[in-house]
């Protein structure tokens, strides 16, 4: 089994055996929740948005709902919507892996330096992007890295829909 930073690094190279490791350990959903709040932290400070304790914690409860809120529609689509023959997968593994997904999100730290922070800011969240549908490939057991690709679409539309109508 690999340490926590190797974890991060696989997941962060986008290595599939590192997802696959992390969806079948039970105990990594503590490893899986850190990063998601490491990655929230380094946006924060990464992105000179930091004003406080208060705003820092506001920052990362609204990362981990956000986490959360994409993760259980991603679930529902694959597994109900466009799930296949081997789709197979429960809650706890789509979290642990699409949480460890957030791995690319631990370089947004780098932000502080002056005029790059849009750019870091970009090209980790397309990383992530791409983490992202690689943890849940490997989650829901797809075979073709397409229909993963469809269930994050899906997913995400209906969370930047729905995310207007909230605002």
């Amino acid at each position: 089994m690999a340490s926590f930073v190797e974890r991060i690094v696989g997941a962060a190279k986008l290595r599939s055996a590192t997802y696959e490791e992390v969806e079948h350990d039970t105990s990594a959903m503590g490893q899986a929740i850190a990063i998601v709040i490491m990655s929230s932290i380094a946006a924060a400070f990464g992105g000179r948005i930091h004003t406080g304790a208060g705003d820092l914690v506001r920052s990362t409860l609204l990362a981990l709902v956000s986490w959360f809120v994409w993760a259980a529609l991603t679930f529902l689509i694959g597994t109900k919507l466009l799930a296949t023959r081997g789709t197979h997968a429960t809650w706890g593994e789509l979290l642990r892996t699409t949480g460890f997904a957030a791995s690319p999100g631990l370089l947004r730290i780098f932000g502080v330096v002056p005029f790059t922070t849009s750019f870091i800011f970009f090209v980790t969240s397309v990383w992530m992007l791409m983490a992202f549908v690689v943890a849940v490939q490997e989650a829901l057991d797809f075979r073709n890295i397409w229909r993963a690709v469809a269930v994050c679409f899906v997913g995400w539309l209906i969370y930047v829909a729905s995310g207007i109508f909230v605002y």
